[in-house]
Protein backbone atom coordinates (compact mmCIF):
# COMPACT_ATOMS: atom_id res chain seq x y z
CA UNK A 1 0.00 0.00 0.00
CA UNK A 2 1.75 3.27 -0.74
CA UNK A 3 2.73 5.82 1.85
CA UNK A 4 0.16 8.43 0.57
CA UNK A 5 -2.76 7.53 -1.74
CA UNK A 6 -3.04 10.73 -4.60
CA UNK A 7 -6.70 11.57 -5.63
CA UNK A 8 -8.27 9.54 -8.74
CA UNK A 9 -7.58 10.81 -11.81
CA UNK A 10 -4.75 11.95 -11.89
CA UNK A 11 -1.80 11.62 -14.75
CA UNK A 12 0.76 9.29 -14.29
CA UNK A 13 3.46 11.69 -13.81
CA UNK A 14 1.92 13.50 -10.79
CA UNK A 15 1.30 9.64 -9.19
CA UNK A 16 5.04 9.04 -9.56
CA UNK A 17 6.28 12.11 -8.33
CA UNK A 18 4.27 12.96 -5.12
CA UNK A 19 5.03 9.14 -4.50
CA UNK A 20 8.25 9.90 -5.10
CA UNK A 21 8.39 12.76 -3.15
CA UNK A 22 6.37 11.19 -0.42
CA UNK A 23 9.12 8.50 0.20
CA UNK A 24 11.90 10.57 0.07
CA UNK A 25 11.01 13.04 2.56
CA UNK A 26 8.24 12.04 4.78
CA UNK A 27 9.40 8.82 6.72
CA UNK A 28 13.10 10.87 7.24
CA UNK A 29 11.66 13.84 8.70
CA UNK A 30 8.50 11.58 10.61
CA UNK A 31 12.51 9.84 12.54
CA UNK A 32 13.31 13.56 12.96
CA UNK A 33 10.98 14.21 14.87
CA UNK A 34 10.05 11.67 16.73
CA UNK A 35 13.92 11.96 18.28
CA UNK A 36 13.09 15.48 18.27
CA UNK A 37 9.91 14.98 21.13
CA UNK A 38 11.74 12.39 22.68
CA UNK A 39 15.00 14.89 23.50
CA UNK A 40 12.53 17.23 24.44
CA UNK A 41 10.29 15.09 27.08
CA UNK A 42 13.02 12.17 28.15
CA UNK A 43 13.65 14.25 31.27
CA UNK A 44 10.24 12.57 32.35
CA UNK A 45 12.25 9.02 32.67
CA UNK A 46 15.05 10.98 33.66
CA UNK A 47 13.25 12.08 36.56
CA UNK A 48 12.99 8.82 38.18
CA UNK A 49 16.46 8.57 38.95
CA UNK A 50 17.53 12.58 38.47
CA UNK A 51 15.17 13.67 41.33
CA UNK A 52 16.56 11.61 43.59
CA UNK A 53 20.21 11.73 43.07
CA UNK A 54 20.32 15.51 42.45
CA UNK A 55 17.91 16.28 45.52
CA UNK A 56 15.34 18.49 43.16
CA UNK A 57 12.10 18.98 44.57
CA UNK A 58 9.07 19.00 42.80
CA UNK A 59 9.11 23.20 42.40
CA UNK A 60 12.46 22.52 40.46
CA UNK A 61 11.79 19.72 38.43
CA UNK A 62 8.92 21.63 37.36
CA UNK A 63 10.06 25.11 36.90
CA UNK A 64 12.73 23.24 35.13
CA UNK A 65 10.74 21.52 32.59
CA UNK A 66 8.81 24.11 31.41
CA UNK A 67 11.45 26.90 30.93
CA UNK A 68 12.34 25.27 28.07
CA UNK A 69 9.41 26.50 25.96
CA UNK A 70 10.29 30.42 27.36
CA UNK A 71 13.43 30.60 24.96
CA UNK A 72 11.26 28.25 22.51
CA UNK A 73 8.69 30.88 22.09
CA UNK A 74 11.07 33.40 21.78
CA UNK A 75 13.26 31.66 18.97
CA UNK A 76 11.02 30.24 17.03
CA UNK A 77 9.70 32.48 14.38
CA UNK A 78 13.75 34.00 14.15
CA UNK A 79 14.27 30.23 13.31
CA UNK A 80 12.16 30.02 10.56
CA UNK A 81 13.15 33.22 9.03
CA UNK A 82 16.45 32.05 8.97
CA UNK A 83 15.09 28.64 7.44
CA UNK A 84 14.09 30.66 5.11
CA UNK A 85 17.22 32.67 4.53
CA UNK A 86 20.19 29.95 5.01
CA UNK A 87 18.68 26.77 2.86
CA UNK A 88 15.94 24.10 4.66
CA UNK A 89 18.31 21.62 4.29
CA UNK A 90 21.33 23.04 6.33
CA UNK A 91 19.06 24.92 9.07
CA UNK A 92 17.46 21.78 9.75
CA UNK A 93 20.64 20.18 10.31
CA UNK A 94 21.66 23.01 12.04
CA UNK A 95 18.36 22.54 14.36
CA UNK A 96 19.53 18.82 15.10
CA UNK A 97 23.32 19.02 15.74
CA UNK A 98 22.55 21.63 18.20
CA UNK A 99 19.99 20.38 19.83
CA UNK A 100 21.49 16.71 19.76
CA UNK A 101 24.49 18.29 21.41
CA UNK A 102 22.94 20.03 24.32
CA UNK A 103 20.57 17.29 25.16
CA UNK A 104 23.59 15.43 25.65
CA UNK A 105 25.15 17.49 27.80
CA UNK A 106 21.61 17.47 29.88
CA UNK A 107 24.05 14.18 31.62
CA UNK A 108 26.41 17.22 33.34
CA UNK A 109 23.45 18.79 35.11
CA UNK A 110 24.42 18.86 38.76
CA UNK A 111 21.45 20.76 40.27
CA UNK A 112 18.81 23.35 39.71
CA UNK A 113 20.79 26.09 38.38
CA UNK A 114 22.68 23.53 35.37
CA UNK A 115 18.96 22.36 34.98
CA UNK A 116 17.20 25.85 34.17
CA UNK A 117 20.25 26.65 32.16
CA UNK A 118 20.26 23.29 29.84
CA UNK A 119 16.44 23.34 29.39
CA UNK A 120 16.65 26.96 28.17
CA UNK A 121 19.48 26.46 26.03
CA UNK A 122 17.18 23.33 24.76
CA UNK A 123 14.22 25.03 24.33
CA UNK A 124 16.04 27.77 21.95
CA UNK A 125 18.32 25.28 19.91
CA UNK A 126 14.98 23.41 19.17
CA UNK A 127 13.01 26.54 18.20
CA UNK A 128 11.92 26.19 14.91
CA UNK A 129 11.93 22.62 14.27
CA UNK A 130 8.13 21.89 13.74
CA UNK A 131 7.47 25.45 12.04
CA UNK A 132 10.27 25.06 9.80
CA UNK A 133 9.27 21.52 8.57
CA UNK A 134 5.57 22.45 7.78
CA UNK A 135 6.86 25.29 5.91
CA UNK A 136 9.70 22.80 4.09
CA UNK A 137 6.81 21.00 3.30
CA UNK A 138 4.70 23.69 1.43
CA UNK A 139 8.00 23.95 -1.18
CA UNK A 140 7.65 20.40 -2.16
CA UNK A 141 3.55 19.61 -1.47
CA UNK A 142 0.65 21.28 -3.70
CA UNK A 143 -2.28 22.13 -1.66
CA UNK A 144 -4.59 19.37 -1.91
CA UNK A 145 -1.85 16.96 -0.70
CA UNK A 146 -0.68 18.84 2.46
CA UNK A 147 -3.29 18.21 5.17
CA UNK A 148 -2.57 14.58 4.20
CA UNK A 149 1.33 14.90 4.63
CA UNK A 150 1.24 16.65 8.07
CA UNK A 151 -1.43 14.54 8.98
CA UNK A 152 1.21 11.59 8.27
CA UNK A 153 4.05 13.67 10.04
CA UNK A 154 2.24 14.64 13.35
CA UNK A 155 1.67 11.15 13.93
CA UNK A 156 5.21 10.95 15.13
CA UNK A 157 4.12 12.65 17.92
CA UNK A 158 2.51 10.26 20.20
CA UNK A 159 4.69 7.02 18.60
CA UNK A 160 7.66 9.37 20.33
CA UNK A 161 6.34 8.15 23.64
CA UNK A 162 4.74 5.46 22.45
CA UNK A 163 8.10 3.51 21.60
CA UNK A 164 10.31 6.12 23.70
CA UNK A 165 8.77 5.02 27.12
CA UNK A 166 10.25 1.86 26.83
CA UNK A 167 13.22 2.77 25.28
CA UNK A 168 14.00 4.99 27.85
CA UNK A 169 13.13 3.01 30.58
CA UNK A 170 15.67 -0.13 29.16
CA UNK A 171 18.43 3.00 29.12
CA UNK A 172 18.00 3.76 32.63
CA UNK A 173 19.11 0.04 33.74
CA UNK A 174 22.31 0.84 31.91
CA UNK A 175 23.54 2.66 35.42
CA UNK A 176 27.03 1.99 36.35
CA UNK A 177 28.62 1.23 32.92
CA UNK A 178 31.76 3.27 32.80
CA UNK A 179 30.67 5.12 36.24
CA UNK A 180 28.12 7.01 34.14
CA UNK A 181 24.36 6.92 35.96
CA UNK A 182 21.43 5.87 33.88
CA UNK A 183 19.86 9.07 33.20
CA UNK A 184 23.10 10.47 32.31
CA UNK A 185 23.31 7.58 29.61
CA UNK A 186 20.07 8.35 28.41
CA UNK A 187 20.24 11.60 27.21
CA UNK A 188 23.71 10.79 25.44
CA UNK A 189 22.43 7.89 23.74
CA UNK A 190 19.16 9.38 22.69
CA UNK A 191 21.41 13.03 21.87
CA UNK A 192 23.57 10.50 19.49
CA UNK A 193 20.46 9.50 17.22
CA UNK A 194 19.65 13.71 16.82
CA UNK A 195 23.23 14.52 15.80
CA UNK A 196 23.68 11.63 13.05
CA UNK A 197 20.16 12.78 11.64
CA UNK A 198 21.24 16.51 12.02
CA UNK A 199 23.90 15.13 9.92
CA UNK A 200 22.23 12.61 7.27
CA UNK A 201 20.15 16.16 6.44
CA UNK A 202 22.36 17.38 4.14
CA UNK A 203 22.25 14.06 2.01
CA UNK A 204 18.65 12.75 2.65
CA UNK A 205 17.10 16.05 2.17
CA UNK A 206 17.04 19.05 -1.01
CA UNK A 207 16.20 22.59 -0.36
CA UNK A 208 13.66 23.04 -3.51
CA UNK A 209 11.98 20.33 -5.98
CA UNK A 210 14.59 22.65 -8.46
CA UNK A 211 17.64 20.51 -6.70
CA UNK A 212 16.35 17.21 -6.56
CA UNK A 213 18.38 15.03 -8.46
CA UNK A 214 16.47 12.44 -7.48
CA UNK A 215 13.50 13.27 -9.36
CA UNK A 216 13.58 12.78 -13.08
CA UNK A 217 13.48 16.16 -15.31
CA UNK A 218 9.91 15.48 -16.35
CA UNK A 219 8.86 15.42 -12.73
CA UNK A 220 11.05 18.38 -11.67
CA UNK A 221 8.82 19.93 -14.48
CA UNK A 222 5.56 19.02 -13.27
CA UNK A 223 5.89 19.75 -9.90
CA UNK A 224 7.37 23.55 -9.99
CA UNK A 225 4.86 24.07 -12.30
CA UNK A 226 2.24 23.42 -10.29
CA UNK A 227 3.44 25.17 -7.32
CA UNK A 228 4.47 27.90 -9.25
CA UNK A 229 0.90 27.78 -10.81
CA UNK A 230 -0.66 27.78 -6.94
CA UNK A 231 1.84 30.46 -5.77
CA UNK A 232 0.16 32.77 -8.54
CA UNK A 233 -3.22 32.33 -7.92
CA UNK A 234 -5.34 35.18 -6.03
CA UNK A 235 -5.30 34.77 -2.41
CA UNK A 236 -8.54 34.45 -0.61
CA UNK A 237 -7.67 37.01 2.03
CA UNK A 238 -5.85 40.31 1.39
CA UNK A 239 -2.34 41.43 2.58
CA UNK A 240 -2.42 41.62 6.64
CA UNK A 241 -0.17 43.41 8.97
CA UNK A 242 1.17 41.02 11.79
CA UNK A 243 -0.99 42.94 14.54
CA UNK A 244 -3.66 42.23 12.32
CA UNK A 245 -2.83 38.25 11.95
CA UNK A 246 -2.32 38.37 16.35
CA UNK A 247 -5.36 39.47 16.83
CA UNK A 248 -7.33 37.77 14.56
CA UNK A 249 -10.25 36.24 16.13
CA UNK A 250 -9.67 32.62 14.33
CA UNK A 251 -5.97 32.78 15.17
CA UNK A 252 -6.34 33.38 19.09
CA UNK A 253 -9.05 30.40 19.18
CA UNK A 254 -6.98 28.31 17.67
CA UNK A 255 -3.87 29.53 19.91
CA UNK A 256 -5.63 28.46 22.91
CA UNK A 257 -6.53 25.46 21.84
CA UNK A 258 -2.95 24.33 21.03
CA UNK A 259 -1.78 25.73 24.55
CA UNK A 260 -4.19 23.62 26.10
CA UNK A 261 -3.45 20.36 24.18
CA UNK A 262 0.53 20.95 24.63
CA UNK A 263 -0.07 22.15 28.16
CA UNK A 264 -1.66 18.72 28.66
CA UNK A 265 0.72 16.75 26.86
CA UNK A 266 3.98 18.29 28.16
CA UNK A 267 2.80 17.89 31.68
CA UNK A 268 1.74 13.96 31.32
CA UNK A 269 5.15 13.24 29.40
CA UNK A 270 6.93 15.14 32.54
CA UNK A 271 4.83 13.48 35.79
CA UNK A 272 3.64 10.58 34.29
CA UNK A 273 6.45 8.43 34.28
CA UNK A 274 6.81 9.43 38.16
CA UNK A 275 3.27 9.16 39.01
CA UNK A 276 2.88 5.55 37.99
CA UNK A 277 6.26 4.66 39.25
CA UNK A 278 4.97 5.46 42.77
CA UNK A 279 2.75 2.13 42.46
CA UNK A 280 5.75 0.43 43.58
CA UNK A 281 6.13 -0.63 40.06
CA UNK A 282 10.26 -1.64 38.04
CA UNK A 283 11.36 1.28 35.80
CA UNK A 284 10.65 -0.99 33.04
CA UNK A 285 7.00 -1.71 34.00
CA UNK A 286 6.16 2.09 34.44
CA UNK A 287 7.63 2.42 30.73
CA UNK A 288 5.22 -0.10 29.28
CA UNK A 289 2.64 1.39 30.77
CA UNK A 290 2.99 4.72 30.29
CA UNK A 291 3.26 4.00 26.57
CA UNK A 292 -0.31 2.82 26.42
CA UNK A 293 -2.11 6.00 25.87
CA UNK A 294 0.11 7.10 23.34
CA UNK A 295 -0.27 3.68 21.32
CA UNK A 296 -3.42 4.46 21.97
CA UNK A 297 -3.33 8.32 20.60
CA UNK A 298 -1.04 6.78 17.57
CA UNK A 299 -3.97 4.33 16.38
CA UNK A 300 -6.69 7.37 16.48
CA UNK A 301 -4.40 9.98 14.65
CA UNK A 302 -3.94 7.60 11.83
CA UNK A 303 -7.75 5.89 11.51
CA UNK A 304 -9.06 9.19 11.93
CA UNK A 305 -7.34 10.85 9.33
CA UNK A 306 -7.41 7.47 6.84
CA UNK A 307 -11.40 7.84 7.98
CA UNK A 308 -11.33 11.43 6.85
CA UNK A 309 -9.03 11.19 3.59
CA UNK A 310 -12.06 8.10 2.10
CA UNK A 311 -14.72 10.40 2.81
CA UNK A 312 -13.76 13.99 1.46
CA UNK A 313 -12.50 11.46 -1.52
CA UNK A 314 -16.42 10.10 -2.00
CA UNK A 315 -17.96 13.19 -1.55
CA UNK A 316 -15.52 15.03 -4.09
CA UNK A 317 -14.08 17.57 -1.78
CA UNK A 318 -10.30 19.03 -2.14
CA UNK A 319 -7.78 17.39 0.69
CA UNK A 320 -6.29 20.89 0.88
CA UNK A 321 -4.34 22.65 3.95
CA UNK A 322 -7.54 24.67 5.24
CA UNK A 323 -9.94 21.54 4.65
Amino acid sequence: MPLIEPPPGKHAVETGTMQKVTLRIVPFLMVCYFVSFLDRVNLGFAALEMVKDLHLSSTVFGFGGGIFFVSYFFFEVPSNLLLEKFGACRWIARIMITWGVLAGAMALVKGPQSLYLMRLLLGAAEAGFFPGVILYLTYWFPGEYRARIIGLFTVAIPVSSFLGSPISAALLATGGWLGIRGCQWLFIIEAVAAVLLGLACVVVLSDRPADAGWLTAEERRWLLARLQTEAGRPRPVGRLSLSQVLWNRHVLALSVVLAGSTAVSSGLQLWQPQIIKEYGLTNMQTGFLNAIPFALASVVMIWWEGDRMRRASASGMPLCLSC
